[in-house]
């Protein structure tokens, strides 16, 4: 077993144009202050990473931990959420998503994917350069407008969703094998791979890739009314990432896990700050302490309702809270008898 490691925090949503959270050494002092060990870095935010140059120089990479390791913090991995998301885009969703694009390939799918595919690369070849092991994204869809079966899904559509899905991302997968770097797909509505069947499905297509690997977060979980706890119990051994997140669901006789297209403050299922929600955080750190998780506990604050600064300080006491020290020794060794194999023997019946 391992101790966890945390608390870290995924920064993305707390950058932004105001100091403390506008450049790398302020954000990183405020995360030190807030009681954060380790962050997790939007690699697509200029303000605190330079992705073209952290994927070419590695003196740039030592600068920039070192910076983060004079407050007190460790980098714990890059995130391309927002890149990996442009790997798979169904035409439904172009305009919705060009906004996370660089301007130069806004409305030219096909050059947006070539870009979000060598964004993700670069990412790889980044965490490499910083020394991670692990990356957080997104699959990306294009079967997820059809995740209902209405009107009936003509025979071969998924099948064929899954297919192109696993042909564009099996080139950043070998990238990521070439990198010693595990791609961590975050199992979330709206990507394809949204839940643990839709995940196999994927990681079928493309051979059982050993870098095809899970970010848990049992907040989406939740809202889709799936036994997160069981769900560490079949994954264990794919899961190299996790995500300290919590929901709620609250289904009434007017609406449920769809929500009615009502707003985040009004649907039945709702984020919620850590502590304010339905999460079982406790089994949760259990299991993953029992199958020898040794990643890191990060903080991703999103809740309808609390201010993120108040969520931030609290989430660093929450993980500190669950986060088990592992014991060296089992609690019933005082009653050891220190008996050999001569006395098992005995003992069984079965003589010297």
């Amino acid at each position: 077993m391992n101790t966890i490691k945390g608390p870290a925090l995924f920064l993305a949503q707390f950058a932004g144009d105001a100091s403390p959270f506008n450049s790398w050494t302020s954000i990183t002092a405020w995360a030190a202050e807030c009681g954060y060990r380790g962050v997790q870095v939007p690699s697509w935010d200029a303000r605190l990473f330079d992705l073209e140059k952290a994927a070419a120089s590695k003196d740039y990479c030592d600068t920039f931990k070192g910076e983060a390791a004079e407050n007190g913090i460790e980098v714990t991995e890059l995130s391309t959420h927002l890149q990996g998301q442009l790997v798979a885009v169904h035409p439904a969703y172009d305009t919705a998503f060009d906004g996370f694009a660089a301007p130069a390939v806004r409305g030219n799918p096909a050059a947006r994917q070539d870009w979000a595919v060598d964004q993700v690369k670069k990412a790889l070849t980044a965490s490499r350069n910083l020394g991670l092991t692990a990356h957080a994204t997104f699959s990306g869809a294009l079967a997820w407008p059809y995740v209902y079966p209405w009107p009936q899904r003509p025979a071969g559509l998924v099948e064929e969703a899954f297919d192109e899905l696993a042909r564009r991302w099996l080139p950043i997968l070998n990238h990521a094998e070439d990198c010693g770097v595990d791609v961590c797909y975050e199992i979330h509505p709206g990507e394809d791979l949204h839940d643990g069947i839709s995940y196999e499905m994927f990681l079928d297509r493309v051979k059982g890739h050993a870098r095809a690997n899970m970010l848990y977060d049992p907040s989406h979980y939740v809202l889709q009314h799936l036994d997160y706890l069981d769900h560490i119990d079949i994954y264990h051994d794919r899961i190299r990432m996790f995500h300290v997140k919590d929901a709620e669901l609250n289904p009434t006789g007017r609406q449920g896990v769809y929500g009615g297209f009502q707003s985040w403050v009004n649907r039945a299922g709702r984020f919620r700050s850590l502590g304010d929600g339905q999460v079982d955080f406790g089994g949760i750190f259990s299991k993953l302490t029992q199958y020898g998780f040794d990643g890191w506990a990060v903080v991703e604050w999103e809740c309808c309702l609390k201010h993120p600064e108040d969520g931030a300080r609290e989430g660093a006491d929450f993980v500190n809270a669950h986060i088990i020290r592992v014991t060296e020794k089992a609690f019933d060794d005082f009653a050891g008898a220190g008996t050999d194999r001569a006395a098992n023997r005995r003992m069984l019946g079965l003589g010297d």
